[in-house]
């Protein structure tokens, strides 16, 4: 495996790192997308090291496949400020990436794959349902429920694994997390500039308006082409039983897979599921399941019928 700095030609030139596999070229080749907010492109937040992107780069080249991961805007070394780009720029700068990596002479333009994780799975589905040709997408930990509708259901997940004390205070207070987040969408819904502020703090309220009113089942139906859609039974951020939703909608042949245990960080947890474990759960790798299940279906999905001697 090596791996070589890309700049991507999109409305952002965005920083990123093209990763291929031992042997001779072209060599079929996966985007990979990240999850919301300031994440690098290695999918790590400076409060929070998922390393998804980087780690599914290690081990598609151990499949034989070629990878592209990128920064973000105004994250790491590419320009910009990611606050002021909405669900739409994100999706324009994942196109990008792509016509960026078939342009390359170490890849085969022919065998092309879109994955994604969280949001970066919507902006996957979204490129994918433009008609780009690609030969499938990947779809981890993504939700097919409409933006509002999840974060309101996020809202009733999350509050019954707050600490005892925030519980306690919420009641003392008679504060409903689940209507707060409603008003807090209400007063993101009166602005009209792309960054605003909410309860002092500066957010990116495009990509929050957007996404408010984002629909993947939308994006779903335009799907042609194979999908992977992997979830935990364990995911506080996506509805697991969305996976259903995925397979129902799509209108390409779809493989579902729920992993028992599995949280939206893609690692196991033992126990409820709660949010005050993912400090613990991203000292450890991403589970060797998902990552196995990826770079086998991306293998068949692109002709490597047998392993690599790096596999």
């Amino acid at each position: 495996m090596r791996e070589l700095p890309l700049r991507i030609h999109g409305a952002v030139p965005l920083a990123g790192t093209l990763t291929l596999p031992d042997g001779d070229g072209p060599a079929p080749a996966v985007v990979i997308a990240s999850g919301s907010g300031p994440v690098d492109r290695d999918s790590n937040h400076r409060r929070a090291r998922f390393d998804v992107a980087r780690q599914l780069a290690a081990a598609l080249a151990g499949g034989g496949l070629a990878s592209l991961r990128y920064d973000k805007r105004g994250v790491g070394e590419s320009p910009g400020d990611w606050r002021t780009a909405g669900l739409t720029d994100n999706a324009d700068d994942l196109a990008a990436a792509l016509a960026t990596l078939a342009a390359r002479p170490e890849i085969d333009p022919d065998r092309l794959l879109l994955a994604g994780h969280s949001e970066g799975a919507l902006l996957a589905a979204s490129v994918a349902a433009r008609g780009v040709p690609v030969a499938g997408v990947v779809l981890l930990s993504m939700s097919a429920t409409p933006g509002e509708q999840l974060l309101l259901w996020q809202a009733r997940q999350v509050a019954p694994s707050l600490p005892t004390p925030v519980r306690g205070l919420l009641r003392l207070l008679r504060t409903d997390l689940e209507k707060k987040v409603a008003a807090n969408h209400a007063r993101i819904r009166t602005t009209t500039t792309d960054v605003a502020r909410l309860g002092g703090v500066r957010v990116n309220a495009r990509w929050i308006r957007e996404f408010l009113d984002h629909d993947p089942r939308e994006d779903l139906r335009r799907i042609a082409v194979p999908v992977l859609a992997v979830t935990g039974g364990k995911d506080l951020q996506v509805d697991p039983s969305d996976l259903a939703t995925i397979a129902a909608t799509a209108a390409g042949e779809v493989t579902i897979r729920r992993i028992p245990d599995l949280t939206h960080t893609l690692r196991r947890q033992a126990g409820p599921a709660s949010l005050r474990a993912y400090k613990t759960e991203l000292r450890e790798p991403v589970d060797a399941e998902v990552l196995d299940t990826v770079v086998e279906w991306c293998r068949a999905r692109t002709g490597l019928t047998t392993r690599t001697a790096a596999g």
